[in-house]
């Protein structure tokens, strides 16, 4: 168990999809970290396939200084949503800027574009999140994971096993 010790956050909201919050967040949990749910309100969030995912917090209640990563996975809906709400970009932003781990997975990309944290940075998403990434700055590549300092970014679900990878390799350094 390589992540004892680490604290680490995954976002939900509804239309999450599936794969792209339960994936990461039991391969963290194999790997010994603590893995948190938060999102906007403390409720049950129903995901693109109906899958519910009951939150231990509100985004409200985070501190980027008690956490070693947030996990933001993709599905249209959930990423666009969360980007709606203040206090998850805001909790974003505060862990980019603590060098914190930031990883966002397909559509999710849109929450740190949201944060405003990607001007100058080298990233991934899903395709048509493409224009939306150079849009805000970013230098944009087609790659199953990209790793760029803190920010970790993925395509699509069938990324997962390199964005898990990439997630627990970043924070065991």
């Amino acid at each position: 168990m390589t992540l004892g010790g680490r604290r680490v956050v995954v976002l939900a909201e509804d239309g999450y999809e599936d794969v792209e919050l339960w994936v990461p967040y039991y391969r963290l949990v194999e790997e010994g970290a603590e893995v948190v749910l938060a999102g906007h309100e403390k409720r049950t969030y129903t995901s693109k396939h109906s899958y519910p995912c009951e939150v231990d917090v509100t985004a409200a209640t985070l501190k980027a200084k008690d956490f070693d990563a947030v996990v933001i996975p993709g599905g249209v809906a959930g990423p666009d949503r969360m980007r709606q709400h203040k206090e998850i970009l805001s909790f974003v932003r505060s862990m980019d800027e603590g060098r914190k781990v930031v990883a966002a997975i397909c559509h999710a990309a849109w929450v740190p574009i949201s944060a405003g944290i990607v001007k100058g940075r080298r990233m991934t998403s899903y395709a048509s999140v493409r224009d939306d990434c150079l849009n805000a700055g970013a230098d944009w590549a087609d790659k199953e994971c990209v790793i760029d300092g803190n920010l970790i970014t993925s395509r699509f679900p069938d990324d997962l096993p390199a964005f898990c990878r990439a997630i627990v390799s970043v924070l065991t350094k």
